[in-house]
């Protein structure tokens, strides 16, 4: 393959990345609405809002941190609880990386860091189907982290305005999209299991114990259900 050619299989790729994260944009930008608007009822400006989502870029421990913001700030106490939210990550990075033959040691570590729960889901269901690339990788994560840092910024802007997310219903976008991403991973019983061990722990703690514990104690009783189940469908087979 020439470089031309190259090129132009890469601008393919790109646009067909973009394409294929479009719907998921009109779901993340209500999400990052109600974090700019929480953010500003916690006192931080428009400016910092929009630092933390271009910068973190993690809107699971970025809600957490603004459940838990003091003034001043807890720095440790908010970086154990990004801890705890994203420690996902360690996983989502081993699935997703072994699919990414085509990619150079550089590219790998550099998609890590644009990691998002919507794009790993996206990249996965990609790697089913076909080749996954730098280039497709790109398409979905530039116009996504774009979305997401852009609305952050107008949701901090428009904060004092909008009032409480709550009552026109967007604090429920976020749920909206995970179950979204998990109609797409259905596999019938086993995932009911998992999905209803998660939810069962993380409730149950969430009760007893306050900070973002119920995050890793429902990642952990998921886990621990799909290891047992996958062990049962190895033994039956």
């Amino acid at each position: 393959m020439t470089v031309n050619e190259s090129a132009v299989r890469g601008a393919e790729d790109f646009v067909a990345g973009m394409r294929a994260i479009l719907p998921l944009i009109a779901a993340v930008v209500p999400v990052g609405l109600v974090f700019g608007a929480v953010s500003a009822t916690k006192g931080l400006s428009a400016l910092e809002a929009t630092l933390m989502s271009a910068l973190v870029f993690a809107g699971g421990s970025q809600f957490v941190a603004m459940d838990i913001w003091t003034h001043p700030a807890s720095w440790t106490g908010l970086g154990f609880a990004a801890l705890l939210v994203n420690v996902r990550h360690v996983l989502l990075s081993a699935s997703i990386g072994q699919k990414m033959q085509a990619f150079s040691t550089q590219q790998k570590y550099a998609a890590m860091l644009f990691l998002a729960d919507e794009l790993w889901a996206m990249a996965e269901m990609k790697a089913r189907d076909a080749r996954l690339t730098p280039a497709w990788f790109a398409g979905i994560v530039a116009p996504f982290y774009l979305a997401w840092v852009v609305s952050s910024l107008a949701g901090a802007i428009g904060g004092a305005f909008l009032g409480d997310p709550a009552l026109i219903g967007l604090d429920f976008a976020f749920p909206a999209v995970f179950i979204v991403l998990i109609m797409n991973f259905w596999q019938g019983r086993r995932t009911g299991a998992v999905l209803f061990a998660s939810a069962i722990a993380a409730i149950s703690v969430k009760s007893m114990a306050d900070g973002a514990w119920y995050i890793a104690a429902g990642a952990l009783a998921g886990l621990a259900v799909a290891a047992v189940s996958g062990a049962k469908k190895e033994e039956a087979s």
